[in-house]
C-alpha cells in the first residue's frame, strides 16, 4: 500500500508540534502539509487532495464542523478534541474515530489503523456524510452560516439573513453581504433558527422578521410580505397564520 499522504489542521502550534512527531513515527504517512485554521484547511484539502486529515474541532475562524459543510468528497478524517462531549457521541454512532486531547501514541497508532482498514474499503464518505447529519441534530440554535463560492469562504451572521429560499437539497440565504447557496435543507434552518425571529410564511420562504416592512393581502387567503429591502415573497395560508401568532395581530 502507497503511503497515506495527509494533512494537520489545528489552530495550536504546540498540538500540531506533538502529532507531527508521532506521525513520523509511523512509515505509513506521508505529512503533505499544516494549517493553522480552518479557511486555510478548506483550501489546502482542495489543493493537495490528501487521503487523510487531522482535524480540530474547535477552531477560532471556522470549526472542523463548518469546515466539512464546505468540502466537496472529503477525505478520511480524524477528529480532535478536548472538551467537544456532543460530537464524541457523533463521533461513536458513526463509527469514526476521534482524538480526546491530550491523547498517546498508542491512541493514535489505533485511530491510524481503523482508518487504513476503512481507506481499503471505501466506507469514509458514507460515515462523513452520516457524522455531519449526526451533528446536525445534536447542535443547537445557529449564531452563524459559513458558506463557500470558489476559493472564498464567507460567514453570515444569522441577524444578517432578510429570508432564506428552497431550492430542493440546497436553500438560497439573502444577507446583507449578498446572497449565498448552500447545501442544507429549509428543514435543518427551520430547526437551527431562532423561531422568534425566523418564520416560515411560505413553503419556499423563512423569514427573518427583523426584516418585515408590510403584510398585503391580494386574493382572498392570499398575501405577500414586502421586506425592508424592497423583496416581495409569497405568504402561504399556513405562513400567515404564523405570521399573525408571532406578531400577535
Amino acid at each position: 500500500m502507497s503511503k497515506i499522504k495527509t494533512l494537520i489542521i489545528d489552530d495550536e502550534s504546540l498540538a500540531r508540534d506533538l502529532l507531527r512527531v508521532y506521525l513520523r513515527k509511523d512509515d505509513r504517512i506521508e505529512i503533505m502539509g499544516e494549517c493553522a485554521n480552518g479557511f486555510e484547511g478548506v483550501l489546502a484539502i482542495q489543493e493537495l487532495k490528501p487521503d487523510l486529515v487531522f482535524l480540530d474541532i474547535q477552531m477560532p475562524k471556522i470549526t472542523g464542523f463548518e469546515m466539512l459543510e464546505l468540502i466537496e468528497d472529503p477525505p478520511a478524517i480524524i477528529f480532535s478534541t478536548a472538551y467537544d462531549q456532543y460530537a464524541i457521541r457523533a463521533f461513536e454512532t458513526n463509527a469514526i474515530d476521534y482524538l480526546l486531547k491530550p491523547y498517546s501514541f498508542e491512541r493514535l497508532a489505533g485511530a491510524l489503523d481503523k482508518v487504513v482498514e476503512k481507506l481499503k474499503i471505501k466506507t469514509i464518505q458514507p460515515e462523513i456524510s452520516q457524522l455531519i447529519e449526526t451533528h446536525d441534530k445534536e447542535s443547537g440554535l445557529l449564531n452563524r452560516v459559513v458558506v463557500r463560492m470558489g476559493r472564498k469562504i464567507q460567514v453570515i451572521p444569522v441577524e444578517s439573513i432578510y429570508y432564506i429560499e428552497s431550492q430542493d437539497d440546497f436553500v438560497m440565504i439573502y444577507c446583507k453581504e449578498g446572497h449565498f447557496m448552500k447545501q442544507k435543507t429549509m428543514k435543518y434552518f427551520e430547526q437551527h433558527l431562532d423561531e422568534n425571529h425566523f418564520v416560515r410564511i411560505h413553503r419556499s420562504y423563512l423569514l427573518n422578521l427583523e426584516f418585515l416592512a408590510e403584510i398585503q393581502q391580494y386574493e382572498k387567503d392570499s398575501w405577500i410580505i414586502m421586506t425592508r429591502q424592497g423583496v416581495k415573497l409569497k405568504v402561504s395560508k399556513t405562513g400567515y397564520a404564523n405570521l399573525k401568532e408571532k406578531l400577535n395581530i
